[in-house]
């Protein structure tokens, strides 16, 4: 059985780098094993870190005549659309002959309801090059946090829809038992096959996997990875974490103003690491201040990190690339809702806090921030716990945050269908009621694989109803860019998924069932309806765009801006984050290594975004918390002369 080794950790940690070195490390260091590098994050940077163009097949990345390196970029569209061409007319063949649902009604819903289920394609992916048996290794370079946590319940919700085609597939059984005689299941074959694949993946995840947490020396970063660990090992407790990656650490007693709290805080970092992960393996990515990228590099770092090898730190240029700042003020809120969107670890939550902070401070305004990321970290900023409610913060009641738990509300939207569905046939009596009744669970069994990102989508419809108020500004803290991107395109999933459902159910509106569900699924089809007319009207919505100028983010940051082209929205800021100043770095090779590249980044913006205004923040010697530092924050901003 191969070796799986999967990296996880909050956005903008440095998975990606992390988890390519150890395949390149790994690759290198025998000519007889051969590597796979596999990225189940949507919104992929493999090419960037390898400075190497792929596509979405296996690919051989060379790095020597002898050594047998891979890399495969996952198109979840296409990998699950493939699995579900080979099982079409057997899905089908099931829900026809055991449902109200026939097969003309049927077959809408799985071009619909079931691509939603495509994170299952990450799982896909796993079981595919298990079972090819080409490989030795596999390393999983996975999405942020919150989506991750997704990838490691996938089995279950999979055996969710393996319950619903069994139900299905159970009506004339159902019904032989309760009149007499006997009705065979069609396909059980299938559904064990599929059963079995679970299992499978399930049992890989226990005893093959070898979990990497990657994790930097932020105070947000150490207590966000804590969290979602202790969420990980809830949902799989198959799952156990062998090792953590604590990257971008500074280490000795450097002088510079810049590297000197950093240094500290990487020495509290290991200490806490340390005591939260105590069985565990501690190895260190020190900070090179220059990109790791391409093979040689990555090698470097691989060797640095894994077997503890000394980094070089490349000198850096005498001289550095001009750039024309001028000073600049924060923006005030001025429509009812903003987006802040970017690629995971470029402070989207503290530019969000920043702007609501700021918002509040120039006028009567009422700012509610909302964040949805399944990891979200407001409670850091704010330095005070936010839940799942609204509640004020900083002390301020017309400022008031609060962190959605977005699967406990989908999980109420949910509930009450099933008690409508419930009540509808409680009073049926003989055997129509064992027909009812076993509708009703297959209706219920039916609400179970509705699309993922639906859970969100509700949180979002719950944000638009604070904006009916005058002068009342919501900001919505984003996930991180792939699975934000996700969200934005869910309302049109949404209605994809209603149109034909709703169909469905009114060729049965005799049925109490069918109305009272059709109820509910309508309500869900007008507020998607709803959110994309809001996310379309540049009166009422503001996307503001986070990145750093760094060349890794800069390419994301490209990347988002064109599906945003896509889905005909257009950001009214990017906010270019943690810019180091000449007068913050001295002498510092590290910091003017950095300040070399992000010169290089900047200059290029003008020319390859087309947005409206670009602001400059200094990138701050503390961790931004509370009151103070928000107010220290919010106190200076500089915009591209």
């Amino acid at each position: 059985m191969p070796q799986l080794a999967f990296f996880v950790g909050k956005g903008g940690v440095g998975k990606t780098t992390v988890s390519t070195a150890y395949a390149v490390h790994y690759a290198r260091r025998s000519r007889s094993e051969r590597v796979l590098l596999i990225s189940t994050d949507p919104a992929h940077s493999l090419s960037d870190v390898l400075l190497t163009k792929l596509t979405s097949k296996i690919s051989r990345v060379r790095l020597s005549e002898h050594h047998q390196f891979y890399v495969w970029q996952i198109d979840s569209a296409a990998l699950f659309g493939k699995f579900l061409a080979k099982y079409r007319e057997q899905i089908l063949t099931i829900i026809d002959a055991g449902a109200i649902f026939s097969r003309a009604d049927i077959e809408p819903l799985i071009d619909t309801a079931l691509p939603g289920m495509a994170e299952v394609s990450a799982l896909l992916a796993v079981h595919e090059v298990l079972e090819s048996g080409r490989y030795d290794r596999i390393v999983v370079d996975t999405a942020p946090f919150g989506h991750t946590l997704r990838l490691f319940e996938l089995p279950a919700h999979f055996w969710r829809f393996l319950d619903f085609l069994e139900l299905a597939a159970s009506r004339d059984r159902v019904l032989a038992a309760h009149f007499g005689g006997q009705a065979s299941t069609p396909a059980a074959g299938f559904l064990a096959e599929w059963r079995l694949l679970a299992e499978a993946l399930r049992a890989a995840f226990g005893k093959n996997a070898e979990v990497f947490l990657v994790a930097t020396p932020e105070k947000f970063s150490l207590q966000q990875s804590v969290r979602s660990i202790a969420e990980l090992l809830k949902s799989a407790p198959e799952v156990a974490v062998q090792n953590v990656v604590l990257n971008r650490v500074i280490s000795g007693q450097p002088s510079c103003s810049i590297c000197t709290p950093k240094s500290t805080r990487s020495k509290v970092a290991r200490r806490f690491l340390r005591r939260e992960f105590p069985q565990t393996r501690l190895l260190i990515g020190e900070d090179p201040g220059s990109p790791i990228a391409g093979l040689e590099g990555l090698a470097r770092f691989g060797e640095h990190v894994f077997e503890g090898k000394k980094l070089r730190i490349a000198s850096a240029p005498h001289k550095i690339a001009p750039i024309r700042f001028k000073p600049a003020h924060w923006p005030t809120l001025t429509v009812p809702l903003s987006f802040v969107l970017g690629k995971g670890g470029v402070g989207k939550t503290t530019i969000s806090a920043g702007l609501a902070f700021h918002t509040r401070r120039r006028g009567p305004a009422f700012v509610d921030i909302c964040s949805v990321d399944p990891a979200p970290s407001l409670d850091e900023v704010f330095g005070e716990r936010v839940g799942d409610a609204l509640e004020s913060v900083l002390g301020d009641p017309q400022l008031r945050a609060r962190e959605l738990d977005s699967v406990a509300l989908f999980r109420r939207w949910v509930g009450r269908i099933r008690a409508s569905i419930d009540e509808a046939t409680s009073t049926q009596v003989g055997g129509i009621h064992v027909d009812l009744s076993f509708e009703r669970r297959l209706l219920s069994a039916l609400l179970e694989i509705v699309p993922p990102g639906v859970d969100e989508v509700l949180a979002i419809f719950q944000i638009i109803d604070l904006m009916s108020r005058p002068g009342h500004h919501v900001i919505i803290d984003m996930a991180p860019t792939g699975h934000a991107l996700e969200l934005l395109r869910m309302p049109r999933r949404i209605l994809a998924w209603t149109r034909p459902l709703l169909k469905t159910l009114a060729a049965h509106r005799t049925l109490a069932v069918a109305q009272d569900a059709a109820v509910k699924i309508a309500e869900l089809g007008q507020r998607a309806r709803e959110l994309g007319r809001v996310l379309e009207d540049h009166t009422a919505t503001n996307l503001h765009v986070v990145m750093l100028a760094e060349p890794l983010p800069d390419r994301e940051t490209e990347r988002l801006l064109e599906d945003l082209r896509e889905l005909k929205l257009t950001p009214s800021s990017l906010f270019v984050n943690r810019v180091l100043f000449t007068e913050d770095i001295g002498a510092c090779r590290r910091c003017r290594g950095a300040m070399h590249w992000q010169r290089l980044t900047l200059a290029s913006l003008k020319k390859k975004f087309s947005v409206r205004t670009i602001f400059l923040v200094r990138d701050f010697r503390q961790e931004i918390v509370g009151k103070a530092g928000l107010r220290s924050f919010t106190g200076e901003l500089w915009q591209l002369a």
